[in-house]
């Protein structure tokens, strides 16, 4: 696994062993970044991102690679925040991020809202509604926020209220499904 582009294009980063962490693949990662770069619903440079569910961190350091300012990793499992904190050293970007374990589908109170968000809850496990409604109830959403969360192809899923649905893309397994948050 690596950082696809930007800053830190090419740097190798640490996968969680063990079957419990999937890691969003580099090409599922490539096709994302692309079409948020792309997009005028967020604008990367100068984001503030969380990233729930962090596993190894990718999708929050990819970020970072690109111009964000700041990244937050929610993660509960004990070799997933070992890995995070490794890639995080690897790339230096200590003063840019900040890792919280906790549960993120109970996330505690955000020490700023976020930007743009990536959740990327175990396949088929129901964790990205009440983490969505966990992120907004605790201020870790923006007014605008875009959050990006990838569930199985196959998985039914429907953003709770707050939430609009703005896109939907399957990538292989995984479905990428854009949301704009209304925190009104």
């Amino acid at each position: 696994m690596r950082i696809v582009a930007g800053l830190h294009k090419g740097r190798r980063l640490e996968a969680p062993s063990g079957r419990d962490t999937r890691p969003t693949a580099d090409r599922v990662r490539q096709a994302l970044f692309d079409m948020l770069m792309h997009s005028d619903r967020v604008e990367m440079e100068g984001a503030r991102v969380v990233d729930a569910f962090a596993g190894s961190g990718a999708l929050g350091l990819e970020a970072l690679s690109r111009g964000a300012d700041h990244a937050c990793f929610l993660e509960l499992a004990a070799q997933p925040l070992a890995a995070i904190y490794a890639n995080i050293k690897t790339l230096k970007v200590e003063g840019q991020t900040k890792v919280v374990r906790a549960d993120a589908a109970k996330p505690p109170v955000a020490p700023h809202a976020c930007t743009l968000a990536f959740l990327d809850p175990p396949y088929h496990s129901g964790l990205a509604v009440p983490c969505l409604e966990g992120l907004a109830a605790k201020g870790w959403l923006e007014d605008g926020a875009l959050v990006v969360v990838e569930v199985a192809a196959d998985e039914a899923f429907a953003p709770p209220a707050g939430f609009d649905a703005v896109e939907e893309r399957p990538r292989g397994a995984a479905r990428l499904v854009f949301l704009l948050f209304r925190s009104e």
